[in-house]
Order: C-alpha cells, then structure tokens, then sequence
C-alpha cells in the first residue's frame, strides 16, 4: 500500500539509499541535494510501499511566490522520485493519486498542486498524467535542463 509521509530523521538513512537512473538526477538533483532543501516554506516528505522508502519529494508552500503560473491557493511539488529499482510498478502513478487527498487532508489551505515536469522526461509526464494531473499546454522556459511543461491538478 503505498503512503505519504512528511520526513522525519529516522528516515534519512533511509532516503540516503534512494538510487535513480543518472539521465533522471538532471531532472531530480541528488539525494543530498534533496535532504539539504527543507525550509518553513518546504517541506520534505516520503513514499511508502507498505514499510519501504521507495521515493520522496518536496512540497513548496512559496511556489506561487516564485512561479507567476502558480496560483496563490495552490502549493508546488518539486524533485519527485521514485527508487530506479521500484520504477515501472506503477508506485509513482499511484502515490501521486495518494498525494492529492494527501494535500487536502494536510494541507487544506490549498486547493491545487502545480508542478513543471521536463519535455523530455516523457516517463514522468505520462505518470503525472495517468494519474490525475493536466497539461495547462504552457511551458516554463527557465529550467537550466530545458523547457518544461507545467501541470496542475485539482485536490480532493
């Protein structure tokens, strides 16, 4: 069963073992990267199968404070993850359909979650798309990895 947590230190151990393919750290950034990122405004959480850390990913309170597509009433999800050797189980499809009652419940102050996903990561954008997110058909151009497309999805 796969879960959403926020992070918490015994985790990290944990999350430090996470792998990914190296073409997908362009998109991602590092582990280290990652667990160096948390602020008021970001907050790091965990995918769970079952009691396994199989992904993590980041919740941006600010996004819409550094995005002008964001709306103010939604939060941005940023270097979402899943372990290289959990890819292709449908575990990214089904923790994003996780994270949007997960939002709600947590976060009820947002209503969306926006995200950029890179055009040429074709595997993530099916994924956001499979489950549940849509292509706004706008694209940010200030990624130094390239042009993105920008979703949004609706919470519930």
């Amino acid at each position: 069963m796969i879960a959403i947590t926020k992070l918490f230190d015994t985790d990290i151990p944990h999350v430090q073992k996470i792998r990914l393919n190296k073409e997908q750290v362009e998109f991602a950034g590092t582990v280290e990267e990652f667990l160096t990122d948390a602020s008021d405004t970001t907050h790091l959480h965990v995918i769970k199968n079952g009691d396994d850390i199989i992904g993590y990913f980041k919740l941006d309170l600010a996004y819409a404070n550094k995005y002008d597509f964001c709306p103010n009433h939604a939060v941005g999800i940023r270097a979402f993850v899943i372990d290289k050797q959990h890819q292709g189980n449908g575990y990214g499809t089904r923790a994003v359909e996780v994270l949007f009652s997960y939002v709600a419940s947590a976060y009820p102050d947002y209503s969306e979650i926006v995200l950029t996903v890179n055009c040429r990561n074709t595997a993530a954008y099916a994924c956001y798309k499979k489950a549940g997110f849509e292509d706004t058909n706008e694209k940010y151009l200030g990624s130094p990895a390239g042009p993105n497309y920008i979703m949004k999805g609706r919470c519930h």
